[in-house]
């Protein structure tokens, strides 16, 4: 009887296996993640996530550099890579047709995933600059980030708003930083996850100046933009603030191509909030990636997978038509 129950035993054992193997043959070999240029949060968190899902879901992940979350929308809408991070700006112009990259090309095939966190938008110049608000741009060399970043995309939208007329300049956030020290840039304002990793090396070398928009500024924009929110950087995010900084701010998720398996997509959501000690360790601004933001994002249709996910944890998701 013994030797009877061994057997049911290892056939059942086997037969989980084979059960979990052939739900993987549509499983890609491998995966990548686009994130975005050196010196920005994207490409620390999106190292993080690569990782985790390396290890976790077993399936080897890599990243691959990109000027931004608009290229992102291009990149997964298209399924040139199946997974990446965009904010709800760009992703709301890529599911639309407003993408200015591609304009009148819906990225409807994008599929979101998981919340990551608010991105402010920031401003820093160096502290004899003179410049303390938006206003005194006017006339000025001014860095951006890349032009297909979230900053890259909107500043130069507002700042005509507003009247202020500027020399833009677009590149990676670690160039850009450079260019401020040596006054070959007057000011940086651009997007990006706090403490942006650029911000914090210009205020480690030189006198630096991050400073806020008014509050008729931070009405305007959100007004007229639907994904942005007023946004108040704390004091303690820089070592140069005397005070909370406010600004805008919009949501970053997570996406994936519709065609990823809809159980893989389950394992890397369920692995990036059960291993969320990890994603906090690669960026402090993994403290917002937390189940109870998956209603932040109203634009992007959950995946399927991403949607089991939630459920099972007895989370409400958004219903978004796609």
């Amino acid at each position: 009887m013994k030797r009877f129950i061994y057997a049911l035993s290892a056939a059942a054992t086997i037969a989980v296996a084979g059960s979990a193997a052939s739900a993987q043959d549509n499983w890609p070999k491998s995966l990548t993640v686009a994130t975005a240029s050196p010196g920005g949060v994207y490409a620390v968190y999106g190292q993080g996530l690569a990782t985790i899902i390396s290890d976790v879901v077993r399936v080897p992940t890599s990243t691959q550099q990109t000027q931004g979350p608009a290229q992102n929308v291009v990149v997964v809408g298209t399924g040139k890579a199946l997974l990446g991070m965009t904010t709800m700006g760009p992703a709301w112009q890529g599911w639309n047709g407003e993408l200015e990259l591609a304009p009148g090309t819906k990225f409807t095939a994008m599929r979101a995933l998981f919340p990551m966190y608010r991105t402010p938008f920031q401003m820093i110049t160096l502290a004899d600059s003179g410049i303390d608000g938006l206003a005194d741009l006017e006339g000025r060399t001014v860095g951006m980030g890349p032009r297909g970043g979230t900053g890259g995309t909107f500043w130069p939208v507002w700042l005509e708003q507003m009247g202020v007329s500027v020399n833009a300049q677009f590149g990676p956030a670690s160039d850009q930083g450079g260019q401020l020290g040596d006054a070959r840039l007057d000011a940086i304002i651009h997007a990006g996850g706090i403490p942006h990793p650029m911000m914090s090396e210009v205020e480690a070398t030189h006198d630096a100046n991050i400073f806020g928009m008014t509050a008729k500024e931070v009405d305007m924009i959100a007004a007229a933009n639907p994904y942005v929110e007023p946004f108040d950087i704390p004091q303690a995010t820089y070592k140069s603030l005397d005070g909370d900084v406010p600004t805008v701010a919009m949501w970053n998720i997570a996406l994936a191509h519709q065609d990823v398996p809809e159980d893989l997509a389950y394992e890397i959501v369920k692995a990036v909030f059960e291993n969320h000690d990890r994603l906090l360790q690669t960026h402090s601004s993994a403290k917002e990636t937390l189940l109870s933001n998956v209603s932040q994002n109203q634009t992007i249709p959950y995946h399927p997978g991403a949607i089991r996910y939630f459920e099972e944890q007895g989370i409400e998701v958004p219903q978004i038509a796609d």
